[in-house]
């Protein structure tokens, strides 16, 4: 890799775009249980989220490159390895894509698509620093990307919507956590955290009662991503400083990934699961390399 390239896909967070991608491949399953099959333009929608969450966190770097400079002078748009110019251009780029990537699929997962550009500029420009809203619109983001999966169906997507409203409870459980990675000092908000997640816990054991939802085949990806929310969160609440609450959140952002399948397995068995549950180690290995938060 080219050293002038890096720090763009740095503002990217490719380890996290790997997990956008999870939840395409969890709602296509959706989809495909309700229609009979998987749909052929699965990819389109892939590659539509990648321009989506990558011209989100790229923009989220732009609206921040002032407190960057104080706070972490060591990223790319204020350490000057990449000009704002420049990642104006990326962002913008990466979000345009993203819509007409999803256009090629149909209306629906087109307005979806423009709704969650819209939500990511509004969260990286306000929502951000406001105590609620802010975890709401970016749960509303991850939860609009997995109708984007379920909108290869439409008649997934009007029986099944509201399983948009999990990853909106679950991102917002991150995004608190995700307040103290700095100063630390946020007991309080992990706290929070954990209930949000103990409430799409509860939820998830209780999709075979109202979906065509399997359950054996999830239950070994839902213990692993319980597992890992809990012992990070815990482990940052006991320990309240920085280092282990940035450990919490990647865990939490990287855990979407066996989420996903466990979604994906409930609906398409076990085989669509660890279809999914193979991008794990592709985000792991290139959050080793590549900041996630």
């Amino acid at each position: 890799m080219t050293g002038s390239l890096r720090p763009y896909l740095t503002l990217m967070r490719p380890a996290n775009l790997v997990t956008a991608v999870a939840d395409i491949l969890a709602g296509a399953s959706v989809a495909a249980a309700v229609s009979g099959g998987w749909d052929s333009q699965l990819g389109w929608l892939c590659l539509a989220t990648v321009g989506l969450y990558g011209g989100g966190v790229v923009f989220n770097d732009i609206f921040d490159a002032d407190l960057d400079r104080i706070e972490r002078p060591e990223r790319a748009i204020p350490s000057g390895q990449v000009t704002l110019a420049s990642a104006l251009l990326l962002g913008g780029l990466l979000l345009i894509g993203g819509v007409v990537a999803s256009a090629v699929v149909g209306s629906s997962s087109a307005a979806i698509a423009i709704g969650i550009a819209a939500l990511a500029l509004l969260y990286d420009a306000k929502a951000k620093h406001h105590a609620v809203f802010g975890p709401l619109v970016m749960g509303m983001c991850r939860g609009g990307n997995l109708l984007l999966g379920i909108s290869l169906s439409s008649r997934a997507l009007g029986q099944y919507w509201w399983l948009g409203l999990l990853p909106v409870l679950f991102i917002a459980a991150i995004t608190l956590t995700s307040r103290g990675e700095v100063g630390g000092n946020n007991q309080r908000s992990i706290g929070l955290a954990m209930w949000l997640d103990g409430i799409v816990a509860a939820a998830i054991l209780l999709l075979p009662w109202y979906t065509v939802a399997e359950p054996l085949p999830a239950y070994p990806f839902f213990l692993l991503w319980y597992g890992m929310n809990f012992l990070a969160k815990r482990d940052a609440i006991r320990d309240n400083r920085p280092r282990l609450i940035k450990k919490a959140v990647k865990t939490g952002v990287i855990s979407l990934i066996p989420l996903n399948a466990c979604l994906a397995a409930s609906f398409m068995g076990l085989p669509a699961g660890l279809a999914v549950l193979a991008l794990l180690p592709v985000s792991f290995g290139l959050a080793r390399y590549f900041a996630v938060t």
